[in-house]
């Protein structure tokens, strides 16, 4: 058959945008002369994020509904409607093979009609519990790539495909030479307990308030810590850390060299971002999660009760984060046990070479 074709659409954050680059790069390793065109949405990080990763992106002036009234509602529907005319010709123009929806504002419009002019569709759901968009598309849509079991609640059970999520590979390749590595990059001790705290790409509030509060008890119980703030925060937290003098809290707006954050942690706190969650199965780290009360459907508890029912990982609910937070990741550092239990069974839960598998499914379907 001629090259392939494929257009991507997705976005908004780091979670739908870092899934849909590990696709495009599996794709081109299976099939290099495949053409690839992502589209997002105007404005957003993967405007940025795409091309810094050698790929082209068109945007789509889409944006959420607000689930509250507000008069950018009204708003919406004209957007939509301009994006809707726009992902049809860009579609027409390229004529892809396949259009692959990864989540986010710019997938809805151009998986809509993709289906309507026949297109073979795929989308990739990331979390337990799937977004509306996902769940209206579902019908029309040839399949659907997903990360967790029992699926077929959401979605029509004969069009599923467990894959797992596409994360970065160096997280989890040659782990012992990364440890060793990764100890001399942020220059801590190998022979001392390393927490690393995640707020997501854009940081978490109450996250980071809540280790700002006890900075003072991972000092007095000598334990290290690697802080992702985001940018936000990120001012705030590196003055406090300086007025301690503890060489061995080392605080980022963003974590360049995660393979080697999460080789030297012994306790991961975080989000529960289904990208993350994926991470922490790949690399068996022991988790603190702290669901964002702010997302749809309340998915990212969802996610976390996923690893919690298989006694993976533990549960901190964001209103009692800055209560308890500190003071249960302490008390997890030093239950060598508990720690043991949540590495074995959430290594269990890991599915790797995600990205290739979705991949081969996507070729499977321009071919078929």
């Amino acid at each position: 058959m001629n090259k392939l074709k494929v257009i991507i659409s997705g976005g908004g954050t780091g979670g739908h945008i870092f899934p849909a680059i590990a696709i495009a790069n599996a794709l081109k390793a299976l099939e290099p002369d495949t053409e690839i065109l992502f589209v997002g949405a105007e404005g957003k990080m993967e405007m940025e994020k795409i091309p810094a990763a050698g790929y082209k992106i068109v945007g789509l002036p889409v944006r959420g509904f607000q689930r509250r009234f507000t008069l950018q509602n009204i708003n919406f529907f004209f957007r939509l409607y301009s994006s809707l005319r726009k992902a049809k010709k860009i579609i027409k123009d390229f004529n892809p093979n396949v259009v692959v929806g990864v989540g986010g504002f710019a997938s809805g419009p151009t998986l809509q009609i993709a289906c309507k002019l026949k297109i073979p569709t795929l989308i990739q759901e990331q979390n337990s519990y799937p977004g509306v968009t996902n769940k209206i598309l579902s019908p029309h849509v040839n399949k659907i790539c997903v990360a967790y079991q029992n699926m077929e609640k959401y979605f029509p059970a004969e069009k599923i495909v467990i894959t797992g999520n596409p994360v970065r590979q160096d997280i989890f390749i040659n782990p012992s030479k990364l440890k060793e590595d990764g100890f001399l990059f942020f220059e801590l001790k190998g022979n001392q307990k390393t927490v690393l705290s995640l707020g997501g790409s854009l940081g978490a509030r109450t996250i980071n308030e809540s280790i700002y509060n006890s900075l003072e008890l991972f000092v007095e119980n000598k334990i290290q810590l690697i802080w992702q703030t985001g940018k936000e925060f990120y001012p705030v937290a590196l003055e406090k850390i300086r007025a301690l003098n503890y060489p061995y809290i080392k605080v980022y707006d963003f974590i360049q060299r995660m393979d080697y954050a999460y080789a030297i942690s012994d306790v991961v706190i975080s989000r529960a971002g289904a990208i993350t969650i994926s991470e922490l199965t790949l690399t068996a780290k022991p988790a603190i999660l702290v669901p964002s009360p702010n997302v749809a459907e309340d998915h990212q508890t969802k996610n976390a009760m996923a690893l919690v029912q298989n006694d993976a990982a533990m549960l901190v609910s964001d209103a009692d984060c800055r209560e308890k937070l500190v003071v249960e990741t302490l008390k997890l550092l030093q239950d060598e046990f508990r720690l043991n239990v949540y590495r074995s069974n959430i290594s269990r839960m890991a599915i790797k070479k995600s990205d290739e598998m979705i991949a081969n499914e996507i070729i499977k379907l321009a071919r078929s």
